[in-house]
């Protein structure tokens, strides 16, 4: 499958903040067959690439003493043309910045923030790393998606924001869903989560990762240690479960949807 194609304000790259990276490596790396490149400790703190048939496809990294009491956390990356704009048109959307826009040598710029409900996100702005090299296919990211309490404002926010062009996929009170693009040409999506967002979990973003086989991918992951938060189902959009980590971070799994 060809290299995806990251336009401006399109989910670009995925990092995981863990307590514990030597049992998170072995785990994902067992999970979705992931090899790793572990950067330069004085340049980068051991910034660790995860790679699947030779293509990168997320990071993973220590949490550092003052964010040990933080969760584990996969975080999203949103691509920027200009990460100062974007940071800009954040603040002016009503969204919070947690990591102003900062350099990473020799790959680009990064920035931390948070919408208007709450939902954390990153925003990437690449010079040597690019981002996803591999997605919808098994091993790699194939949806990204937003709950939030409050649908209405934070599409806004996105559009506002990060410069989404939107279409509405579902607008009834059972499902109201908005993309990012339409159709097969969409890239992300929110959901009106606020009647089964659990109380007090916060507005957030989840990733899907491509898996040949649901079943199995559970299997393995309870095997090792990992809890499963919504057991699998079958959807129009692939067969789905919702897992969380051995050390807390949630992401979701995915059989078929997008991938060949």
């Amino acid at each position: 499958m060809p290299k995806p194609e990251i336009t401006p304000g399109a989910p670009c790259w995925a990092d995981l903040m863990t307590s514990d990276i030597e049992k998170a490596k072995a785990f994902y790396a067992e999970l979705f067959g992931w090899t790793y490149e572990v950067g330069d400790e004085e340049k980068y703190g051991g910034y660790t690439t995860a790679w699947k048939d030779g293509e990168q496809v997320a990071g993973l990294m220590t949490k550092m003493p003052e964010q040990a009491t933080m969760p584990d956390v996969w975080t999203l990356y949103f691509n920027s043309a200009d990460i100062n704009e974007t940071a800009r048109k954040v603040e002016e959307a009503g969204g919070q910045t947690f990591v102003a826009p900062m350099e990473v040598p020799d790959q680009g710029h990064m920035a931390v923030f948070a919408d208007t409900d709450g939902a954390v996100f990153g925003v990437w702005q690449g010079t040597g790393h690019a981002g996803f090299e591999k997605v919808a296919e098994p091993g790699s990211p194939v949806w990204f998606e937003n709950f939030t309490r409050a649908y209405d404002p934070t599409v806004k926010f996105y559009q506002d924001a990060l410069g989404w062009e939107t279409s509405v996929m579902g607008d009834s009170p059972e499902f109201r869903y908005t993309t990012l693009g339409s159709g097969d040409e969409s890239k992300a999506g929110i959901m009106d989560a606020v009647d089964f967002l659990p109380e007090g979990v916060p507005a957030n973003w989840h990733i899907y990762w491509g898996v040949t086989d649901a079943d199995a991918a559970i299997e393995t992951a309870t095997r090792l240690g990992a809890q499963v938060i919504r057991p699998i189902e079958d959807t129009p959009f692939g067969r789905m479960a919702t897992v969380a980590d051995p050390f807390g971070a949630v992401f979701l799994i995915n059989e078929g949807f997008r991938q060949d």
